[in-house]
């Protein structure tokens, strides 16, 4: 594993272009850059193609022979199944637009990692096969063989997308850029060219139904230690309810709040929240994942991934889901549910039993995000919040790009954190909402092996971090997905050095005044309350 550089060496960025022209220039695999490859056994739980152990860092990787001819039955079936795959490919005039828009561009430098560049990759092969020009002309029409050092060069840049989809904001023409780095993990999945970070946490959800591998006791033990937790600070033991059949509501998260700080925290303050309420709502220990790390390998995978949860919700007899904080899950039930897996009509419309809300906007997917939930609740006045618990943070908000961009959630977590904190403080314009910054390390590239990537993608976030803190004293980072909240804390760290990370409902438990609570003298970390210090 390559030694991370201190931050004032990162960040000498040399924007400085190629001296060959891009095709000409070989793909140079850098230590700190990329993951290391899939593991055989994974590939072979998940019925994978060429299912090998493998390393990119080797001259040889175990392709199978026919490889050229995969993928290029695999593009042209695309291409004639996607409408807008084939526009992708076609109608891009290269104006720049979206060139300086890529986080890792900005981060790293790397001409190839502009989305226009980064595009023309699979564009470039493209022509070549498929446009009349390309076949006549070669290289002179922008097209190219796809030869071994051509898959590698996919393979290295189409794992430094994080597919946040910030580039297609700004694209003119509407090219959806995420969509060709997705493809391109699609056809190289056809060889069993996946990554250990990808194919380990699905394998685990296939085998456990989550991306950890926790066991059904295990996450049960989880939650039962955050009980005796939330007991300790607030007097009130919450209680539960898992695999129950015929409850109202089935309660999804993503794995990563139920095994690791600060996502603990988060899961503790829907913990309190449900008790509050006194909802009948229940867990599932084999549908415990609402993450869906099978978008970032291929559709047919995401949606075998996404059918679990609704066939624990059948099984259950529920009438609708409430979803935790968590980004992909947010963005394959908006975007892709209904096309994938159709309507869940064995369910019914969500209405929330406190405030009779219908939320006419899940009608389809009948799953109801927890901010939007939340929010609704702080609107009708049906919970009693004291905001100055929260006084000792200086709070700013980072839109994750699947809830974002993908589902629109922008202005429920921000009217939730105004209720529960009295200092929010908005990072600059263009750095939020749909303009929003990618953490740097989403679509399964949150491994340790490349952490250079991942803090070079998360430099532009940092920076806006960096400016609210300098302006106004921010500590706090909070934000609505488990993978932000796990990627975003060692980038805060490395960039950022005093701002922490939370969940939004970590910051509604310390507001939240519970019936029969005793005098609490600390937040669910175990720090001080505002005029709690000193306190034994």
């Amino acid at each position: 594993m390559a030694k991370l550089e201190k931050p004032e060496e990162l960040i000498k960025i040399d924007y400085t272009p190629h001296k060959k022209d891009w095709m000409d220039t070989p793909v140079e695999f850098k230590e700190g850059m990329y993951c290391w490859g899939a593991k055989g056994k994974d590939l072979k739980i998940l019925d994978f193609p060429n299912a090998r152990d493998w390393s990119p860092k080797e001259e040889d990787w175990k392709l199978p022979e026919n490889w050229k001819d995969t993928i290029l039955e695999a593009m042209a079936d695309r291409l004639s199944k996607y409408r807008s795959f084939r526009l992708f490919m076609d109608i891009c005039v290269r104006c720049g637009a979206c060139a300086d828009k890529c986080h890792f561009f900005i981060g790293g430098g790397d001409p190839k990692n502009m989305p226009v560049l980064r595009a023309e990759l699979m564009r470039s092969v493209y022509r070549k096969y498929h446009t009349t020009g390309g076949k006549i002309f070669g290289k002179t029409a922008g097209a190219r063989e796809l030869t071994l050092d051509v898959l590698k060069e996919w393979w290295y840049y189409f794992y430094q997308c994080t597919e946040c989809r910030r580039c297609s904001v700004f694209c003119p023409y509407g090219i959806d850029t995420a969509e060709i780095t997705m493809m391109g993990r699609e056809f190289m999945n056809l060889l069993g060219l996946n990554t250990g970070w990808i194919s380990g946490p699905v394998a685990n959800c296939y085998m456990k139904g989550n991306h950890l591998g926790l066991e059904p006791h295990a996450i049960m033990n989880s939650i039962e230690g955050m009980i005796d937790d939330i007991e300790t600070i607030t007097g009130i033991r919450v209680n539960p309810s898992f695999n129950r059949k015929g409850a109202e509501i089935l309660f999804v998260t993503p794995s990563g709040d139920l095994f690791a700080d600060p996502g603990t925290f988060t899961c503790m303050g829907y913990l309190m929240l449900f008790h509050e309420l006194g909802i009948d709502y229940t867990w599932s220990t084999y549908a415990s994942e609402g993450g869906n790390f099978g978008f970032f390998t291929s559709n047919e995978t995401a949606k075998r991934l996404n059918s679990k949860i609704y066939a624990e919700a059948k099984r259950l007899g529920v009438k609708w889901i409430i979803g935790g904080e968590c980004g992909h899950m947010w963005r394959v039930l908006s975007q892709y549910m209904d096309t994938w897996n159709g309507p869940a009509d064995f369910l019914e419309v969500p209405k929330s039993p406190i405030t009779g809300t219908v939320f006419d906007n899940a009608k389809s997917m009948k799953m109801v995000h927890v901010a939007e939930f939340t929010a609704d609740l702080i609107k009708h006045g049906k919970i009693k919040l004291n905001p100055g618990r929260n006084d000792n943070l200086k709070v700013t908000y980072h839109d994750s790009c699947n809830t974002a961009r993908g589902m629109g959630l922008l202005e429920e977590p921000r009217y939730i954190i105004n209720n529960v904190c009295n200092h929010f403080y908005e990072m600059p314009d263009n750095t939020i909402r749909e303009q929003t910054f990618c953490c740097g390390s989403g679509t399964g590239l949150n491994a340790s092996e490349n952490m250079d990537l991942r803090m070079r993608g998360g430099l532009p976030r940092a920076n806006a971090v960096k400016h609210v803190r300098d302006q106004h004293g921010v500590n706090m980072l909070a934000n609505i997905c488990a993978i932000d909240r796990a990627t975003l804390s060692a980038s805060m760290d490395y960039w950022v050095p005093g701002v922490k990370v939370t969940g939004v409902h970590e910051l509604v438990a310390n507001a939240l005044i519970m019936k029969g609570e005793k005098d609490r003298e600390t937040d669910l970390r175990g720090e001080p309350l505002p005029g709690k210090e000193g306190k034994e």
